[in-house]
């Protein structure tokens, strides 16, 4: 089978380009291991941001029904102290450039907006290889197989279409997440709901922290941040979710009991996320036919930037290809000249999430002053 454009991976990038292509009347095949759009969760709450994941949005034609999708009241910013002391009560207002939505509907108004058979579920890749001329061929785990002029690496951490193009691998950050939720909070859990309040919590610390948002459904997704060597975690029986939430607590031992709560009351079994990175400014030659976006291409510590690069990745890989019709590499050339200092620029760049100088809760409020947050 062959086909003009050819994405593996059907993630917030990867259905971005597909979008901005089929908009331009460019074909597209996108090709997803999951078994369906269902087939696993798709995360939590994540803010849109006005100088990129949006400009995607706008470029894909997808403003109205990215707008029908956000939560109002989630830009609401809450900083606290370990010990429970409110140091920022920030309100959303309205005004703030970066509204929340749910990852997953937000992925599901990027399906809807392609046409049927676009994506073919079920396919994970086993290999691909270099045909000559810029071709490749992909083979899936199943035994088939397409030919591609063009293949899109839009295949996350562990990519299987990076090697193409990179020698490079993710490396462990050393932190890792482990994450909660909390339903019905505010008749089942109200000192947490209270502490979190209406919208994102950030409770940081030397060497931990908790990040929680309040999702739809009254719902609070807590990320609890440990840095520690993957040997550590290794250790922490995660099939016993009773013994693992006594391991993980056991690390904020003296934080207020209003903060330990979204990781001693969670409704569900704590769930290890691991972090990884590819090196800062990752880039590779051109090469013939294949290139890379989002998480594939610049994998970096979880800064707020990650879904947003990947979506303005994939608007601008597509708006390229639609402005070079016939002429793939001048578009992949220029695709490429744009994404790798930008990418550079925001694994490097000190925002929440990330180990900064001062990674307290007042420094975390300096830090937003000097941004400008």
């Amino acid at each position: 089978m062959h086909t003009p454009v050819t994405i593996i991976g059907a993630g917030l990038g990867g259905l971005t380009l597909a979008r901005v292509l089929h908009v331009h009347a460019i074909p597209v095949t996108v090709y997803e291991a999951d078994s369906s759009p269902s087939a696993r969760a798709q995360g939590g709450l994540l803010d849109i941001h006005d100088y990129n994941g949006q400009l995607a949005l706008k470029e894909a034609g997808l403003m109205d029904e990215f707008q029908a999708i956000v939560l109002e009241g989630r830009q609401a910013m809450r900083v606290l102290d370990p010990d429970g002391t409110v140091l920022l009560d920030q309100p959303d207002d309205g005004t703030g450039g970066r509204p929340e939505v749910q990852r997953g509907d937000l992925r599901q108004v990027l399906l809807d907006s392609l046409p049927a058979g676009t994506v073919r579920w079920g396919h994970k890749v086993s290999r691909v290889r270099p045909l000559g001329d810029g071709r490749h061929e992909v083979t899936f785990a199943d035994g088939t197989s397409v030919v591609t002029d063009l293949l899109v690496g839009a295949d996350g951490a562990w990519s299987r279409v990076r090697p193409l193009l990179s020698d490079a691998t993710p490396e462990y950050i050393g932190k890792s997440v482990v994450e909660t939720y909390l339903f019905d909070s505010g008749t089942r859990h109200p000192a947490a709901a209270e502490v979190v309040g209406g919208g994102m919590l950030i409770a940081p610390s030397p060497s931990q922290e908790i990040f929680a948002h309040r999702e739809k459904g009254d719902t609070l997704h807590a990320y609890v941040g440990l840095s520690r060597p993957r040997d550590w975690f290794a250790a922490v029986d995660f099939t016993d979710a009773a013994a693992a939430t006594a391991r993980i607590a056991q690390e904020f031992d003296g934080w207020a009991p209003q903060l330990t709560a979204l990781i001693t009351d969670s409704d569900v079994a704590p769930v290890l996320r691991s972090l990884y990175a590819l090196p800062a400014g990752h880039r590779w030659d051109r090469v013939p036919g294949v290139t890379l976006l989002g998480d594939a291409a610049h994998l970096s510590a979880p800064n707020g930037e990650g879904a947003n690069l990947a979506m303005l990745d994939g608007a601008e890989l597509g708006t390229a290809l639609a402005a070079h019709p016939g002429d793939v590499e001048t578009a992949l050339t220029e695709y490429e000249r744009v994404t790798f200092p930008r990418s550079a620029e925001w694994a490097t760049d000190e925002m929440p999430g990330l180990d900064f100088a001062d990674n307290t809760a007042q420094g975390l409020i300096d830090l937003f002053t000097e941004k400008g947050l």
